[in-house]
Parts: structure tokens; C-alpha cells; sequence
């Protein structure tokens, strides 16, 4: 579900990341606009990536496929170009992570395969309207994510670890934050926890395997959600060449964050 006026807005920040006017953090900009997190894979290792999504499907909620060669994604909006319109990528080779890039045009394959994964920052303005404070927006960052000790359900040869990421909330809000989040099941939907690290098998809220510290306050309560990078870790391990988003920057796409949401059964 698109809008032209949005659709516009959305038009005019791709064209201001290509130009390299925004490099940073997409969390907290574009707001109303679905973001999603990007990768580009060989073909051959699509089946099995895609297996491994819809099998962990509240951490990797798959919102577009794209054909092999196909630099754009119509389902998600006008003019998307996969290989320059994130403000980042990051190129792994051999499952390695190897290099951050502004732009991956002159590593384009005629068998590429574009996947775009739901993102928990498409929850964001539903969160504002609710009256629910988003501390790590007002500070800029993304926030931690943190491989747990629980294991995703593998398929193919895909295996690996679940990746959470967390954010704080005070305690007062935390029921609405439940309640709003379980709406959106195409971005992660509710908390799959909330409370002690250590049942995740969490060590240290102060050294996240992704992102940047933010610990709860006096008063505030950690929730945790199924990431995408749970994906990103299984595919390293088929020891390929792909291209992901850089941490945080995110393919801000023309589709409106309401068109995502579920609206409640009438009893």
C-alpha cells in the first residue's frame, strides 16, 4: 500500500542516499516509510536462505523477493536501485565479513538475488503515536543486538544462532509496547522476551555482538526481538560471497508502516 505524496518523500531520501547527502543511521528518519533490512546472495543459495527465513519467521519476516539480476524491488517502491540506495553495505567473502561500502554497483552479478527482511524500525511511529518513548531514536543509534545461546530451526544446510536485538522502555509503557509490536508480524512483532539476559544466554549488556550499549535505566524494562542478523550469521556459515546492509542503515522503501500492521479481531 503505497501513497503518492509519501511515495514521493520516500523517492526524494533514496535519491539523497545515492547523492551521499544521508550516510548515517536510517533509525528514526523516513518516518511512515517501511524499512527493510537487505541482502544480496547468489541464486543458487536462495532456496535454501528463503527455507531457512520462513523458518524463523518472527526474526527474518521476509517482504520481498527479487528476480535473479533484477537491481530493483517493484513491490516495495518506484526506482529502487539494490546496489546504491542504503546509506551502507557490508561485503562478506567467504562467509568473512570483508569491507563496508557506500555503493556495491561494480560487484552487481547477472545472478544476484535481492531479499529484503522486515525491520523492527517500521514499528517506531506506531510506538510515538502510543506514547511510548524510544530512547535510542533521541540518542541516534540503533541499539544492541546480541547473539543468544538459542539455536534458530535450521533448513538446508542454514544454521546458527538466534540474534536479538534489545531496547528498553519504561515500565509504565511496556504493556503497550507489547500490545502495538504484536501488531506488526511482517517487522518482528512482540517481544519474544523481556527481562534477565541470561536465559538468552546473554553475558553482558554492555558488550552487544552488533549495534552500540544501551542499558536500562532505573525504572525501565529490556524487551528483546528476534533480529534479522539471524539470518545474515546462517548464511556465513555456507562460507559464500554476499552483500548485506550495513548495521542500521536500512532500504527505506514507498510502502506506508500502516499498511503492515494487523488490525484486532472485533470480539
Amino acid at each position: 500500500m503505497t501513497h503518492e505524496g509519501v511515495v514521493s518523500a520516500a523517492q526524494r531520501f533514496r535519491q539523497a542516499v545515492r547523492a551521499g547527502v544521508h550516510d548515517g543511521l536510517t533509525t528514526g528518519c523516513a518516518q511512515g516509510f517501511v524499512q527493510a533490512n537487505l541482502v544480496l546472495l547468489p541464486q543458487r543459495h536462495a532456496h535454501d536462505f528463503l527455507g531457512f527465513c520462513a523458518a524463523n519467521a518472527a526474526a527474518c519476516p521476509v517482504l520481498a523477493v527479487g528476480q535473479p539480476g533484477d537491481v530493483s524491488l517493484p513491490g516495495l517502491g518506484e526506482d529502487i536501485d539494490l546496489r546504491r540506495d542504503l546509506p551502507g553495505y557490508h561485503v562478506y567473502r567467504g562467509g568473512r565479513f570483508s569491507e563496508a561500502r557506500r555503493d556495491v554497483r561494480d560487484l552487481w552479478q547477472d545472478d544476484l538475488v535481492g531479499v529484503a527482511i522486515g525491520c523492527w524500525f517500521s514499528m517506531e511511529d506506531a510506538l510515538r503515536e502510543a506514547g511510548v518513548r524510544l530512547r535510542h531514536v533521541e540518542l541516534g543509534i540503533q541499539g544492541p543486538l546480541f547473539r543468544t545461546n538459542v539455536r534458530a530451526r535450521s533448513f538446508g544446510r542454514m544454521q546458527g544462532p538466534l540474534v536479538v536485538s534489545m531496547r528498553p522502555f519504561r515500565l509504565a509503557d511496556v504493556a503497550t509496547v507489547r500490545s502495538v509490536s504484536a501488531r506488526y508480524p511482517r517487522v518482528h512483532g512482540a517481544p519474544i522476551h523481556e527481562g534477565d539476559p541470561a536465559v538468552l544466554g546473554i553475558t553482558d549488556l554492555h558488550a552487544p555482538d552488533f549495534g552500540e550499549v544501551l542499558l536500562p535505566l532505573p525504572g525501565e524494562q529490556a524487551l528483546y526481538w528476534g533480529c534479522g542478523l539471524t539470518a545474515v550469521c546462517a548464511l556465513q556459515t555456507l562460507q559464500i560471497d554476499f552483500i548485506t546492509h550495513a548495521p542500521g542503515r536500512m532500504l527505506v522503501t514507498d510502502l506506508l508502516n500502516q499498511s503492515l500492521a494487523e488490525t484486532e479481531e472485533l470480539p
